[in-house]
């Protein structure tokens, strides 16, 4: 009797590919699955014998692909770069016309530009997919970022919808209560086709710039109750869980307040204070605001966040010039509670900036690269599954059911307004924080990016008459059409010249 084929297979079982094989097999998809170490795929699916849709292992690549209904889905979630080129170098000659390679890891997008256009010449097809919610998201429900051709996605699509992550259709809030076996019914899945090519990949990248300009702001918001109002770990703890009651309702702020509440359990301390110091990185949050700085477009705050991660990483030398150099030395003598209602409304303003930057820089690259987003749709499935998921998302989701074409999302009326009410306890918070020598730098930045977009006239122009000085780069007038360049012959003075 002929082994029932599988409805697509995967390759690399780190814990992030078992369970997104586990989620598609309990949404009863046949998954055939691989790793390099045969001993490996053997244990996963012996400990995994009764999925509804079915577990199987294979032992060689040309044992899987023979194991997979046609057209041939099999997903890689291997490390991406050189291990990635290498699974689909060694795939390319077992696959058949109109195979799909999809590509599930933290690609870099220029990397899935070129896959997908080098399997397009040989007859196959690429799908890049962000996947993004960590180890949970993926057994029980990510958010699903895929690019690339429109025919690929129509074939994964069916899978994807299932396993992605689902919201209430109403509130939009992430459906809850998944288990082995028994996924989430109903709601609106958070996943989409992003665009062609490196679409998927990109929008990935920008959210985990974004991620990682949240996750500075709220230790700002920490730093700043701890170190000017002298707040403990617990207070802050409850802080953190009325916040996430209201606007600022999210996942990160909810994780934020069980950690300031949590004690260590070698040392009855608070959990917080003995953790070093010390945040690491993978590269996505450096590759979104490199990619701000190639086009040319403002994403202060999010590359604030990568430079914090970095002066972090100075331990040692942070220690040493702590007891070298000066700070202000001043003392709270406000009100705490109001002060801590100034803090959430200066987070809240920054998220705000954030969020408008990287969705400012979506907009760049999509002209760049020759791609259409969907800003509305990409909003949704940033509600469910993914770390940065919050009720804030649907705000945003809003904003561009008003204007599908909106140039930012400061120029919307609800955050437009929701700033002009916060705005003064931003500027004050700032303000306290540069007073009593806490850094903060992405609220610091994000007001600088806000009172930056709302200026009429910045001093640029002073900018750009030195430019034209030191080297005749030339300048426009404000009393000329756009787009005409001049010259002044400045005039040198008499002092000796450096050579070159």
């Amino acid at each position: 009797m002929e082994k029932e084929q599988s409805d697509i297979g995967l390759i690399g079982l780190a814990v992030m590919g078992q369970n997104l094989a586990l989620n598609i097999a309990d949404h009863g998809f046949k998954v055939t699955a691989y790793n390099r170490t045969t001993g490996k795929t053997d244990k996963f699916v012996a400990e995994n014998p009764n999925t509804p849709g079915g577990l199987t292992g294979s032992k060689t690549l040309t044992e899987l692909v023979q194991s997979l209904k046609r057209p041939r889905k099999i997903i890689i979630m291997v490390q991406a770069g050189k291990a990635t080129d290498a699974v689909i170098s060694d795939l390319v000659p077992l696959l058949e016309k109109d195979d799909i390679i999809i590509d599930g890891g933290n690609a870099y997008w220029m990397d899935t530009i070129r896959r997908e256009k080098e399997l397009r010449e040989k007859n196959l097809r690429f799908i890049g997919s962000g996947v993004s919610g960590g180890e949970e998201g993926a057994r029980f429900g990510p958010s699903l970022m895929p690019g690339g051709e429109e025919g690929a996605w129509k074939e994964i699509e069916p899978i994807w919808k299932a396993i992605a992550a689902k919201v209430d259709p109403e509130t939009g809030k992430p459906l809850e209560g998944a288990a082995p076996g028994k996924p989430v019914e109903g709601g609106v899945p958070c996943t989409t086709h992003i665009g062609p090519d490196g679409a998927g990949h990109y929008v990935k990248m920008v959210h985990n710039g974004i991620e990682y300009g949240d996750m500075q702001m709220i230790c700002e918001a920490y730093a700043l109750m701890k170190n000017v109002a002298g707040m403990s770990a617990e207070e802050m703890g409850k802080v953190f869980e009325k916040w996430n009651e209201g606007d600022l309702d999210s996942f990160l702020i909810e994780i934020t307040a069980d950690i300031l509440q949590q004690k260590d359990p070698a040392t009855g301390k608070d959990f917080v204070d003995v953790v070093l110091d010390t945040a690491g990185q993978k590269g996505t949050g450096k590759w979104t605001s490199v990619s701000a700085l190639d086009m040319g477009v403002p994403a202060p705050t999010i590359a604030e966040a990568v430079f914090s991660r970095c002066v972090s990483a100075l331990k040692e030398e942070r220690v040493a010039a702590s007891g070298i150099l000066a700070g202000p030395g001043s003392t709270f003598s406000g009100d705490r509670e109001s002060f801590v209602e100034a803090v959430r409304d200066a987070l809240y303003c920054s998220k705000i900036c954030s969020y408008a930057q990287g969705f400012q820089l979506m907009r760049a690259a999509q002209d760049e690269y020759g791609w259409t987003l969907n800003f509305g749709e990409i909003a949704k499935i940033f509600r469910g599954g993914c770390i940065i998921r919050a009720r804030f998302l649907q705000k945003i989701t809003d904003a561009y059911a008003r204007d599908p074409k909106l140039a930012n999302l400061l120029l919307d009326p609800y955050f437009n307004e929701a700033i002009k009410k916060a705005q003064a306890s931003w500027r004050k918070v700032i303000a306290l924080a540069a007073e009593h020598g806490v850094p903060a730098p992405a609220f610091a930045s994000a007001l600088a990016y806000y009172d930056s977009y709302r200026s009429e006239r910045l001093p640029a122009n002073l900018l750009q008459a030195q430019r034209d000085y030191f080297g005749a780069h030339t300048y426009e007038r404000v009393d000329q059409p756009r787009g005409r360049f001049f010259h002044i012959d400045w005039p040198k003075p008499d002092r000796p010249q450096l050579e070159a």
